[in-house]
C-alpha cells in the first residue's frame, strides 16, 4: 500500500479511505461510544436503552479488562414471534489508545454466522473502513435519537415502566 501525503478527498467531510483515516474513525468511535456510555464502569452488564417512538437498544457488556472492554450493540425485531438482532455487532474499545473497533457484524436474517468477524478473516483495508463507517453512522443515529446507557438513565427507565405498567392495570380494573 503506498501512502501519498497529499491528502483525498472522497466526499466533503470524509477523507480517503486509508489507514490514518481508519485509525482517525476509529477515534471518532471511541468518543460517540463515550457519549452512548458515559461511565462504563458503573453500566451493568446487560442494559437497554428505550426511547419513546424509537427501537430499544440492547448493550451487553461481553468483557472488562484493563485497557479494553468488548460491547455487544443491538437493536431487536420481531419477525413472525420470533427475535432477531439487527444490526448486531461487537466493539471493542482501547482505552490506552481511545479507539474502539468493530470486531464483528451479525449476518443478515436467516443466516448463521457473522458476516463479518475480524478474528476469523483478515480483511483488507477498504473492507474495515467500510465495516466501522457504518458502526460510526449508527452510533451518529442512535444518539441523535436520545439514546445512552448510564445507571441512573436506567433506574428512572424502570419507574417509568413500572408507572406505566401500574397505570394499566388500573384502567383495566
Amino acid at each position: 500500500m503506498r501512502y501519498s501525503s497529499k491528502q483525498q478527498i472522497v466526499h466533503p467531510g470524509v477523507r480517503a479511505r486509508d489507514l490514518p483515516a481508519l485509525m482517525e474513525l476509529y477515534e471518532l468511535n471511541y468518543i460517540q461510544l463515550r457519549r452512548l456510555v458515559p461511565d462504563l464502569h458503573a453500566v451493568q452488564d446487560h442494559s437497554t436503552s428505550r426511547v419513546k417512538g424509537t427501537l430499544d437498544l440492547h448493550l451487553t457488556v461481553r468483557e472488562r479488562c484493563r485497557y479494553t472492554t468488548t460491547l455487544h450493540l443491538t437493536y431487536q425485531f420481531a419477525d413472525n414471534g420470533h427475535l432477531f438482532p439487527a444490526p448486531d455487532v461487537v466493539v471493542r474499545m482501547y482505552h490506552d489508545a481511545q479507539m474502539a473497533e468493530l470486531i464483528s457484524r451479525g449476518a443478515r436474517r436467516g443466516r448463521r454466522g457473522a458476516e463479518y468477524d475480524r478474528f476469523r478473516n483478515e480483511y483488507p483495508l477498504e473492507t474495515k473502513w467500510q465495516a466501522n463507517r457504518f458502526l460510526h453512522k449508527w452510533l451518529g443515529y442512535c444518539l441523535h435519537h436520545g439514546h445512552g446507557f448510564s445507571p441512573a438513565r436506567e433506574q428512572l427507565s424502570e419507574a417509568l415502566q413500572l408507572i406505566e405498567n401500574q397505570q394499566a392495570l388500573s384502567t383495566e380494573s
